[in-house]
């Protein structure tokens, strides 16, 4: 399929955005023991990187800044998502902040400003103080407090320029994946003993939330990963074990903000989530938006004879995948039904962001020019899908591409190109790829439209 045969009709009115995180592209890692991270730990574990490799210098963004916001501003972004990390600004966890630090994000905040372009910061990209996770982490509530002193040390700083903040990025996968199973940073494996860190991190969210309010911030809200979880077969048995995963990927942070409540985790056989009297009604009252990052379904079966949880996750019938393979289907429908029944669950939904949709293929680590076809494809599907949600009632205002740029893919290393731009991680050149034309267009055409509508009124 060729990009202009791939683009849609893009919905009307919304706001576009493409993403980065800090450990993913800045580079300039801490050669000493302070400032670092539990992913500065993480991937220093033997085998626990595919490739090997150290996230540094990635795209060398921490020292050239700049590169990144032409590109940005090249596109006609009317936001770029970019991420803080926690241990660059507070190294211990505590105390006021490091003043180079929080001079840098100024910087970057400023040259946004300059050319155009909204600064949209993540407040926690995953990137935990590792004097934090060895105070606990996510497993202790006292993480919530230290979470909101250092929300309050950079809205002191930048508050005055940025108007709309995420806290927290994909809550669930840190359960899931970094205290459940142990795939990602902290590589914890306590499967259901996890579940108190979703509650913590809604409570820092919460706490955070309220701090960045009493100095401003009109917009502040947090993004989950979401998937649209798929029986694997048409019986009670795949059905139930379906509606257990739905309920730890999905429905145990979408209601607790949506709805004050959380779904009943003790039908598992597990405690209860450790709430205490006004945490609910702190976590309720928190967004302003919902953030929604997408990238595939996924299928579930019964669990086989033997396992320590009710569900096996398997490959999804009959649909195309990915450059990560059959973990990563590709189904834009998946996107729309979602969002639908998000909405037919809250009909209260507030405004909608999709936080991060993207797509890894193969290509070349060496290139001229990518003319990635595929990714094209993907995106077009998944906006389409959008608008079509859009379209049923669901009141999505903007739609985020994972990723600007290239970038160093956590436990993945190197090996995944999910970015519109090409980066040649020896030299630091970036290239952009029929994909970031396509999406400047496409921007292009989207305002074109909404400004003829406007003009019809």
């Amino acid at each position: 399929m060729t990009p202009e045969r791939a683009r849609p009709s893009a919905p009307s009115g919304l706001r576009w955005s493409a993403a980065t995180s800090a450990f993913q592209i800045e580079g300039s890692r801490p050669t000493g023991e302070v400032g670092r991270s539990i992913w500065d730990d993480f991937l220093e574990r033997p085998g626990a990187i595919v490739d090997g490799s150290t996230a540094d210098p990635a795209c060398d963004s921490y020292r050239h800044p700049e590169r990144d916001i032409e590109l940005a501003a090249g596109l006609g972004l009317d936001r770029y998502r970019f991420s803080i990390p926690w241990a660059r600004v507070q190294p211990d966890g505590r105390g006021t902040g490091d003043t180079a630090a929080l001079d840098h994000y100024s910087r970057l905040v400023d040259l946004l400003l300059e050319a155009g372009v909204a600064p949209f910061p993540t407040l926690f990209h995953w990137e935990m103080p590792r004097a934090v996770e060895a105070d606990g982490g996510w497993l202790s509530r006292d993480t919530a407090e230290r979470f909101s002193d250092y929300a309050a040390i950079v809205a002191d700083r930048l508050g005055d320029r940025v108007r709309q903040w995420y806290t927290l990025n994909e809550p669930a996968m840190t359960t899931l994946q970094g205290y459940a199973v142990g795939a990602l940073a902290p590589g914890r494996q306590l499967l259901f003993e996890a579940l108190p860190t979703a509650h913590h991190q809604l409570l820092a969210h919460a706490r955070a939330a309220a701090v960045l309010r009493e100095r401003g911030a009109p917009a502040v809200g947090l993004v989950n990963n979401h998937t649209r979880v798929l029986p694997l077969r048409d019986t009670a048995e795949d059905h139930q074990a379906a509606a257990i995963y739905d309920l730890l990927h999905n429905r145990i942070f979408s209601e607790p903000l949506l709805a004050a409540t959380y779904p009943d985790v003790e039908a598992l056989g597990v405690p209860p989530m450790p709430v205490r009297d006004g945490d609910l009604e702190a976590i309720h009252g928190s967004i302003d938006f919902y953030g929604i990052n997408f990238y595939n379904p996924t299928t579930v079966t019964v669990a086989t004879e033997g396992s320590p949880i009710p569900f096996d996750i398997v490959p999804t019938p009959g649909v195309p995948v990915t450059g990560f393979g059959p973990e990563w289907p590709i189904m834009p429908g998946a996107l729309r039904d979602l969002l639908i029944d998000l909405h037919a669950r809250h009909p209260h939904l507030p405004p909608v962001i999709i936080g991060e949709n993207g797509a890894s293929f193969p290509e070349p680590e060496r290139a001229a020019r990518v003319e990635d076809a595929d990714r094209i494809e993907y995106l077009s599907g998944h906006i389409a899908a959008v608008g079509e949600a859009i379209d049923a009632g669901v009141p999505v205002e903007e739609y985020t591409v994972w990723s600007l740029l290239d970038n160093w893919e956590w436990a993945d290393g190197y090996t995944p190109r999910f970015g519109l731009v090409h980066v040649n991680f020896d030299t630091g050149e970036r290239t952009p790829k029929a994909s970031y034309d396509w999406y400047r267009d496409l921007i292009a055409s989207s305002r074109a439209v909404a400004t003829a509508a406007e003009g019809t009124r």
